[in-house]
């Protein structure tokens, strides 16, 4: 069984460092990389582009709310006409510097809350399908499948792939918990939390119920205390188990 496993790369911006991508790179098969607004900028886009290139890695953009301070975890009422643009702006920026590096962009996963307000609000999810699909209708698009932008998505004749989260919480309804920073995990418990999430396809979530789950893609962030020790753990885990960590086919 093929399980893909990205993280959220290209995260620091200008003289701010966030997490080591140098290093995290090797153990993921899909990045997704910030494009600007709420981290990243053109230098660490190019880097981040360039390690994934060297290590043959998927590269996907991540384009996020335009919230640096916040880290665009802090949501902000936008326009779905206002979602397009920036969703279009970004992940156009970052295409840019892939094809500059003899690549081809792979997927698109929107960040925080605007990754949030998409699997919540269908004319949020419209603007954010609408926009992948004019930049190029053959990216795949990471979401999580319970939301209103599966089923967009689908109408839409886009590529899905559906997440796992390895470091987040999840409530009772199956929507991921949001935090301004994520908290710290043992890496054997994050390890036979995927493993369940992929076998059972089932979670705790935070109150301490169980819920169905579904996904082909385990995400690791980059920023979780101790995540290098976190996605190295995992990936080991996966590949005891006799999964076969690999991207979805371009």
């Amino acid at each position: 069984m093929p399980i893909d496993l990205n993280a959220d790369m290209g995260e620091s911006f200008g003289l701010y460092q966030m997490g080591n991508d140098d290093a995290f790179m090797k153990r993921i098969t899909s990045a997704n990389v910030a494009c600007g607004f709420h981290a990243g900028d053109p230098t660490v886009m190019q880097k981040t582009v360039a390690y994934a290139k060297r290590d043959g890695v998927q590269i996907g953009a991540h384009p996020g709310l335009p919230d640096l301070q916040g880290f665009g975890r802090r949501e902000i009422n936008l326009t779905p006409d206002e979602v397009y643009g920036i969703v279009l702006y970004q992940v156009g920026a970052l295409k840019a510097f892939v094809e500059a590096a003899g690549m081809k962009l792979h997927h698109v996963k929107p960040h925080g809350s605007l990754y949030g307000m998409s699997h919540r609000r269908e004319e949020i999810a419209q603007a954010v399908c609408q926009a992948v699909k004019d930049i190029h209708p053959d990216l795949y698009l990471y979401i999580m499948k319970k939301g209103v932008i599966a089923e967009v998505a689908a109408r839409s004749g886009l590529r899905t792939v559906f997440e796992l989260y390895a470091d987040l919480g999840y409530d009772s309804q199956g929507n991921l918990v949001i935090t301004r920073q994520h908290a710290a995990h043992a890496p054997a418990d994050v390890t036979a939390r995927v493993l369940r999430m992929i076998k059972e396809k089932k979670v705790k979530a935070v109150d301490g119920s169980d819920i169905a789950i579904e996904g082909g893609s385990v995400c690791v962030h980059s920023d979780t205390p101790g995540a290098l020790e976190i996605v190295s753990a995992v990936r080991s885990g996966l590949e005891a188990a006799g999964l076969t960590v690999c991207s979805p086919p371009p």
